[in-house]
């Protein structure tokens, strides 16, 4: 079966909610970056470096319930346009850290401002994952390829970011970099206000908020699996990771650290870039053009039990190589990309998924409800990250990561083929 072709409308609407997503994304992705090496090199432990995150996937959560429902309300653009402004004046009140300012007053002050750029993020998440349901051809696996190409291409131009982070910190520091984010990212706003086609929903005046809570068994039960996906991944990439690999690379000294700053940046690049490419070709991956809605739910269920044994094996060489070493680090780069590989398919199965089971009227409710799922998840994972490898280094952290996808992979055993609402 073969697509229909898309209207010109919706393809240019899907092709400027694209763009915005990136622009964003990319800034996302290089403050993140920037934060996490910057108050490293300050001395925060690794839970206070967790601790800057937290409000960052707080907001989140409590962000996609209320998007949902304001989208529905007033239309997908308005919460697009927010996600952007909210980012710029975020980087902007970053600039104005003092480095005076004491360690309580330095974590607090950027753990708001981080709070804001998760509100910022995920109100541009929940606008370019809705936009696609209503936009992509509904014949054939239009739908999942138009997802993906989102999704995967995202997450590539995020593993950019992180990059360009690293790259930015080293080159001109921590103000430069974010005060010229901001101003890029005001022009990429400025710019879409202005050329965004028609083509998404103006929002109606009925909606009420009540309505964000589904009564889809599917819908809830993807969304509980999707809270120990990205915990499982965020429990090692958030902060223990970088951190085991500051500890084998820097020497201490300037050059040392700003060579580390590089070669870290430069695999949390190339990791996120790789799991950005998987993503999008997930569909050929899984010939979802051939197989039924039935044999991706069960593919959901098979993915992430097929995921959960590389954390493991990974678990069981870091206890039989105790403390940072070379061949510890090699396996750890190659066992880490493998793990991207197949946690991209399952993410990639997740949101098609999560929009193959909700209803267009509602499309904003369930994929809000469903990125809360994913903002609880990334919580979870960022504060067991500096948690588990203050207490138990990369053993604990990665044992972590595996019961974590083990838990995954039993609730997508729970989602069935018309598993609609109750």
């Amino acid at each position: 079966m073969t697509d229909a072709p898309p209207r010109p409308e919706g393809l240019s609407a899907y092709i400027a909610v694209t763009a915005a997503y990136w622009a964003f994304m990319l800034t996302d992705g290089a403050l993140r970056m920037l934060v996490l090496l910057h108050f490293h090199t300050l001395g925060f432990s690794p839970v206070q470096l967790a601790y800057l995150f937290v409000l960052y996937e707080v907001a989140g959560m409590a962000t996609n319930l209320a998007a949902g429902w304001i989208a529905a309300r007033f239309g997908l653009t308005t919460t697009l346009y927010a996600g952007l402004a909210i980012q710029v004046l975020a980087l902007l009140a970053l600039s104005q850290l003092d480095p005076a300012w004491g360690i309580a007053a330095s974590v607090t002050f950027v753990m708001v401002v981080q709070g804001a750029s998760g509100v910022a993020k995920d109100l541009s998440k929940m606008s370019s994952k809705s936009a696609v349901k209503l936009l992509a051809p509904a014949e054939g696996a239009g739908l999942f390829r138009w997802v993906a190409f989102l999704t995967g291409s995202k997450n590539a131009v995020k593993g950019a970011g992180f990059l360009l982070g690293a790259a930015l910190l080293a080159s001109v520091g921590f103000v430069g970099a974010v005060l010229g984010m901001a101003a890029i990212l005001a022009a990429i706003l400025v710019a879409v206000l202005f050329a965004m086609p028609p083509g998404l929903p103006r929002g109606r005046k009925g909606a009420k908020f009540s309505e964000v809570f589904s009564k889809s068994a599917n819908v809830n039960w993807l969304s509980a699996a999707r809270v120990f996906l990205f915990g499982a991944r965020d429990v090692w990439f958030v902060v223990g990771i970088p951190i085991y690999f500051y500890a084998v690379l820097s020497d201490g000294t300037v050059a040392g650290n700003r060579a580390a700053f590089f070669m870290i940046g430069m695999f949390m690049a190339a990791w996120i870039i790789f799991y950005g490419a998987v993503q999008a070709t997930a569909p050929r991956i899984l010939r979802a053009h051939a197989r039924s809605e039935a044999q991706l739910i069960d593919a959901a269920r098979i993915w992430a039990w097929a995921l959960a044994a590389i954390p493991l094996a990974l678990t069981a060489l870091a206890l039989a190589l105790d403390g940072p070493q070379l061949s510890l680090t090699i396996v750890l780069v190659a066992g880490l990309l493998a793990f991207g590989g197949v946690f991209a398919v399952n993410s990639a199965l997740h949101s098609y998924l999560i929009l193959a089971f909700t209803r267009a009227e509602r499309v904003t409710m369930d994929v809000g409800f469903y990125y809360m799922a994913n903002a609880a998840g990334r919580l979870l994972g960022t504060v067991l990250s500096g948690v588990t490898y203050q207490m138990g280094g990369l053993p604990l952290m990665l044992g972590t990561a595996a019961v974590m996808v083990g838990a995954s992979a039993i609730l997508a055993g729970r989602l069935r083929v018309g598993g609609g609402d109750q």
